[in-house]
């Protein structure tokens, strides 16, 4: 006892540890960092593809860097379809359609009569024997 105050002294025992609390909120965001080093060179700038897009799709770009080269894909658009043109001029005038007697004369002769190598029968047929259908047909 010190003047009119009661101390005590005493230990209390230690306990078994807790269970892990409730996830905290996100902290705030901290401030920018400062400039990063210099990248590496670049070789070249690559175009590795160029797609053609319906009209109305948005044109697009692709990037990357593949450690040496700065790699490209492009998606273009194409236009819509135009109008019709006007009708062009007519062209000059074809050949006939048809073929001349004097022509078809010729024609027939210079071909051959038997072009297959098989002898003819040298036949004909009597004309009183003749079907009697037939007879009105006879030269």
């Amino acid at each position: 006892m010190v003047g009119n105050t009661l101390h005590f002294t005493f230990s209390l025992p230690r306990g078994d540890a807790g269970g892990a609390g409730p996830q905290g909120n996100n902290g705030m965001d901290g401030a920018p960092g400062g400039v990063g080093p210099q990248g590496p060179p670049f070789a070249a700038a690559v175009v590795d593809s160029t797609t053609t897009l319906d009209p109305g799709n948005s044109a697009t770009v692709g990037v990357s860097f593949d450690g040496s080269n700065v790699r490209f894909t492009f998606g273009i658009h194409r236009g819509a379809d135009g109008s019709n043109g006007n009708n062009g001029a007519d062209g000059a005038q074809g050949p006939p359609g048809e073929v001349s007697n004097a022509a078809l004369a010729s024609a027939i002769g210079g071909t051959s009569n038997n072009s297959n190598a098989v002898a003819t029968l040298g036949q004909s047929a009597d004309p009183n024997e003749l079907d009697p259908k037939l007879r009105p047909l006879k030269g």
